[in-house]
């Protein structure tokens, strides 16, 4: 089943987080992710509008996705982003019918 992981941030200096953007890519792409969404615009249905940027990249599994995040490419990219975002990051698995 896959699993989403989600993705809230602000940013908080652009250059450092463009950086940060590319070192997260490519561990994303070679922990066989693939983004869903990354950034876009927002339209509200309901509630507030969530402040930044919102990013979904879709994994197989549990398992993949936790293993990137733990991952030595992933945590390089996190240390690029160590002062140029803040974030919220969370896991969801997916819905078995689908």
């Amino acid at each position: 089943m896959a699993t989403y992981v989600i993705y809230q941030g602000e940013v908080t200096d652009p250059d450092r987080y463009e950086q940060y953007k590319a070192a997260a890519a490519g561990s994303i792409a070679a922990a066989g992710g693939r983004y869903l969404v990354r950034g876009g615009e927002v339209e509200v249905l309901e509630g507030d509008a969530p402040s930044g940027r919102t990013v979904v990249v879709e994994f197989p599994d549990h398992q993949s996705a936790l293993a990137w995040y733990r991952g030595e490419q992933y945590s390089a990219a996190r240390e690029l982003r160590r002062g140029a975002a803040t974030a919220r990051m969370y896991l969801v698995d997916g819905w078995e019918g689908a």
